[in-house]
């Protein structure tokens, strides 16, 4: 029976829309390094196993699913930069191609997220990503150890503080490392905006050597396995 979760990943992609690829400066190598690394192997095998699945092909360089639409940094929805500065255009992209973008893939991934819940017997939403093992410079936390597992509700806004405690637990009994919550990371767009709608938690887990991303899915799906099963039992 698969787990009453709704999974999204929203920086797997890898791709750049046809129409973009000859401005695009930025190598195969540039673009997985902007995203999250090794979030398809690791969330991806999750599709079969839970009641509701969201991801996207697009690269997080080219549009960023876990940024609200008016965000117009350089890292913001529709960037100009990388997360490590790096330029992304030939020629800047106009405000008919920034509306195209948004409508053609960002719009449909949050509808998504709010109608898959109205049709389903969720119980929790989970939006899954991967961090760099230390604190990179652009990073809220340079040159710092990041934990094996981090865990996001927003400081307690998007999901009940007692499922994060069940969820920090069940994490502990797989993953050996520190599990933490919301340090350093407390919840992006995607946590925030729909937390609203149905508890939403963000999972953060490093990209650091201790596991191979096979056996990282496997530790995953065992927390959340564990998870629900005492959060439906109370």
């Amino acid at each position: 029976m698969n787990l009453p979760i709704l999974i999204s990943i929203p920086h797997a992609g890898l791709q750049v829309p046809e129409l973009l690829q000859s401005n695009c400066l930025l190598s195969r190598e540039q673009i997985i390094e902007d995203g999250d690394e090794f979030a398809f192997d690791i969330y991806t095998p999750l599709k079969d196993k839970v009641a509701a699945f969201v991801t996207t092909d697009i690269a997080r360089a080219v549009l960023d699913m876990n940024r609200q639409e008016n965000d117009l940094r350089k890292d913001g929805v529709v960037k100009t930069h990388t997360c490590w500065d790096i330029p992304i255009w030939r020629s800047p992209l106009d405000e008919k191609m920034r509306l195209h973008l948004l409508e053609r893939y960002h719009r449909p991934y949050h509808r998504q997220l709010t109608e898959l819940p109205r049709s389903s017997d969720l119980i929790l939403a989970v939006d899954c990503h991967t961090m760099s093992a230390y604190g990179p410079p652009v990073g809220p936390d340079p040159g710092v150890e990041r934990p094996q597992v981090c865990l996001g509700n927003a400081g307690g806004q998007t999901c009940p503080v007692e499922w994060m405690e069940i969820l920090k637990s069940s994490f502990q009994l797989y993953f050996s490392g520190d599990v933490s919550i919301n340090q350093p990371f407390s919840g992006g767009y995607i946590t925030r905006y729909h937390g609203d709608e149905m508890p939403w938690v963000q999972l953060e887990l490093s990209r650091g050597d201790f596991a191979l991303p096979t056996e990282k899915h496997s530790m995953v799906y065992a927390a959340l396995k564990e998870a629900i099963s005492k959060i439906s039992n109370r």
